[in-house]
């Protein structure tokens, strides 16, 4: 896979462009997660639409990424009727080139990242902000699908 980010202040956003595909375990059990991403209105925001099946029940999101102020952030809406957003920030920790977001949840910061895999697709994971560092508490390793 080639981990390239593209111009502009979107172009970070890049790699993750198209369709793709997870399978993991959960503490619900077995989910597929499917994830999409896509330039949206003339290119100006890239939408995230993601979708969560453990079996028969299914959770979704969908995120907009944008540029406000000169810094990339997102805002997420998920079918459970909750919303979140954050800011770009470093996570040169996990890998040179993740992609991370920091958001201030109600119980306390979370960040979601994004890191290329040597071999195929992607890593994405969530990690909650202790006083001892970051615990991770959800990854997956997502490939790319072809629809």
């Amino acid at each position: 896979m080639i981990w390239k980010k593209g111009r502009g202040k979107l172009g970070v956003l890049e790699p993750l462009l198209g369709n793709w595909v997870a399978n993991a375990e959960s503490p619900m059990g077995k989910v597929k997660c499917t994830r999409t991403f896509e330039k949206v209105l003339n290119g100006n925001y890239i939408q995230l639409i993601a979708k969560w099946e453990f079996g028969e029940k299914v959770y979704e999101e969908i995120a907009l990424f944008g540029i406000d102020e000169k810094e990339l952030f997102f805002k997420s809406f998920t079918s459970d009727g909750k919303n979140s957003s954050g800011k770009i920030a470093d996570a040169t920790d996990i890998h040179p080139n993740a992609i991370c977001f920091i958001a201030e949840m109600p119980a306390g910061i979370a960040r979601m990242i994004y890191w290329p895999n040597e071999n195929e697709g992607f890593h994405w994971a969530v990690e909650s902000k202790t006083k001892k560092g970051w615990n991770r508490f959800t990854e997956h390793h997502y490939k790319k699908v072809e629809y």
